[in-house]
């Protein structure tokens, strides 16, 4: 018999057993604007039936798991022998196995393939971000690729696979695979250039032997890399296979395993390289451009997973405060805790707004014919200035999130602290805040039709809110002034990133959202926290539009 001071009361259930998709609106909205009415159906059948998934007691179990159980590396059998393996806990294949059959390598050779896949992406990553690391370098491997036709004849139908096929073996004898990536070295960092590991050509075209090492490889366990290295002619892009055609094991020493502040269920390693046999992939001294389309791609999937995150983070936070009572009533019905939920529900908007926006732009390319080259101009810059401002709002998101759940939300049951741990990653990886900023610079000096394309979209909106028709103004005028435009650049992309946000909920979001957004971030009527919203805005309908329904 429970003591009678032990009784449980006022003490929220967890948020589990819903749809992920079909719960958020943003989401659900965002799918039906930018598809195509053909494929409306089923691609809300698809989504929903990952979303249900991904609700469940069973994959959210999986989550925690594989977080729980990271993965170990042998670099050796019991006989000595170098194998350079990394075991995973079941839930790992799982999670892994759930994110390629629903299709989420799978985007470049199906109608509508990057908006399914973005959506699919940002649905499974609310279960646990850690393996979306290989589905997105799988993905994003297959453009870079097709710069050798053969290579992508070869690869691709194996890249896009719905299998998944776990385990060390010929590529040929799998009927899907995963790709990593290495680019970085302990030297250079993002600074790719400084690359030292070498590449010696071999008789046979195209084949070469690699000699150096990579400081980050991402998911070591996968089939194949895309790896920089040094060859005669500079810098080139080479594929690096784990096993050989002749199911000999390549050369691919792995040193050890990072051990990281989140991320933990997905293996990143130290590599070396010492003989190691590769395929030339493009022209030798045009490696960056080469895998600069994967790289692009990868930045993609940086703000659709933050984006991600601080939609879960949101949830959370708004399950929590539905259910939870203090003071005399319900939490989300205090004026204070509203105007924080609502604060944070702006953010997740705007984050899953243009990271939708984005994908749809693949779309668009893909496809070609009219406005694809727009549509390509747009990404160019909106890409690097989406990457850089939605990773970094991520985890102050997660945070303040974390918070409304009060001591529940810093105890590890809740999930919130993976979810805070998790939230820095996307801002890191694939070139960090500068590198962003800096390569919005390049645009900007290289690519005025980058520009042009974006003021294109801004202009769509131009007129229907004066604060937005403000912000434009001035960011305007700060790209008129190139004087110190380097130290000046992070504060310029964050203004277009918001302007870009602004001019799209203006055009797609209720009124609610749209007024609070641009009076808050474009018209300044705001604090430096979260939760200093001007008190006459219709907080009420932003926080219900962001509840999950159970």
């Amino acid at each position: 018999m429970a003591a009678s001071t032990h009784t449980v009361t006022n003490q929220v259930s967890p948020l589990v057993g819903y749809d992920v998709f079909s719960a958020d609106r943003a989401l659900t909205e965002g799918v039906e604007r930018h598809s195509a009415s053909a494929l409306l159906d089923e691609t809300r059948a698809e989504l929903t039936a990952l979303g249900r998934a991904a609700g469940s007691a069973e994959a959210q179990e999986w989550g925690a798991l594989a977080n729980e159980n990271p993965p170990k590396l042998r670099t050796h059998d019991r006989y000595g022998n170098r194998i350079d393996e990394v075991d995973f806990h079941p839930a790992w294949h799982q999670l892994l196995g759930r994110s390629v059959g629903a299709g989420l390598t799978d985007a470049w050779g199906r109608p509508g393939g990057h908006l399914r896949r973005a959506a699919g992406f940002f649905v499974w990553t609310q279960v646990e971000a850690g393996n979306g690391c290989p589905v997105s370098m799988t993905h994003a491997a297959v453009p870079a690729l097709r710069t050798e036709p053969a290579l992508a004849a070869e690869w691709e139908p194996r890249l896009t696979s719905h299998r998944y096929e776990p385990g060390l073996r010929p590529a040929a004898e799998k009927a899907g695979v995963l790709f990593g990536m290495g680019m970085t070295e302990k030297q250079g960092g993002s600074d790719v250039r400084a690359n030292t590991t070498r590449a010696v050509p071999l008789d046979a075209a195209g084949e070469y032997l690699l000699t150096g090492h990579k400081w980050f490889c991402s998911a070591p366990m996968c089939d194949g890399f895309l790896v920089l290295a040094q060859a005669p002619g500079g810098l080139t892009c080479f594929l690096v296979p784990r096993v050989l055609a002749d199911s000999t094991r390549n050369v691919f020493r792995i040193q050890r395993l990072k051990d990281k502040l989140g991320n933990r269920s997905n293996a990143s390693a130290e590599v070396e390289f010492d003989g190691t046999w590769a395929r030339r992939v493009g022209e030798e001294g045009r490696g960056v451009r080469t895998i600069i389309e994967m790289v692009a791609a990868t930045r993609l999937d940086c703000v659709l997973g933050s984006a991600a995150l601080m939609r879960q983070s949101v949830a959370q936070a708004v399950h929590h405060a539905t259910y939870r009572s203090a003071f005399g009533g319900e939490l989300i019905d205090k004026p204070l805790m509203r105007n924080v939920l609502a604060d944070l529900a702006l953010e997740s908007e705007a984050a899953t707004t243009l990271a939708l926006r984005l994908a749809s732009a693949y779309d668009t390319v893909q496809n070609g014919g009219d406005g694809a080259d727009r549509e390509r101009a747009f990404l160019r810059l909106a890409v690097p200035a989406a990457k850089y401002w939605v990773t970094k709002r991520c985890t102050p998101v997660a945070a303040e999130a974390l918070e409304c759940l009060g001591g529940n939300g810093y105890v590890e049951e809740s999930g919130m602290p993976r979810l805070l741990r998790e939230s820095p990653l996307n801002s890191i990886w694939e070139g960090s805040g500068n590198v962003q900023a800096l390569d919005v610079l390049r645009a900007l000096q290289r690519e005025p039709e980058a520009l042009n394309a974006v003021l294109q979209e801004l202009g769509e909106a131009r007129g229907a809110d004066h604060r937005l028709d403000g912000a434009i103004k001035g960011l305007l005028t700060e790209l008129a002034d190139l004087s110190g435009i380097e130290a000046r650049a992070r504060r310029l992309v964050e203004r277009l990133a918001l302007v870009l946000q602004g001019s799209l909920l203006v055009r797609w979001a209720p009124p609610e959202v749209a007024d609070a957004f641009c009076a808050s971030r474009l018209g300044g009527d705001w604090g430096t926290a979260f939760g200093t919203l001007p008190h006459t805005l219709g907080l009420a309908a932003v926080v219900d539009r962001a509840r999950p329904v159970v």
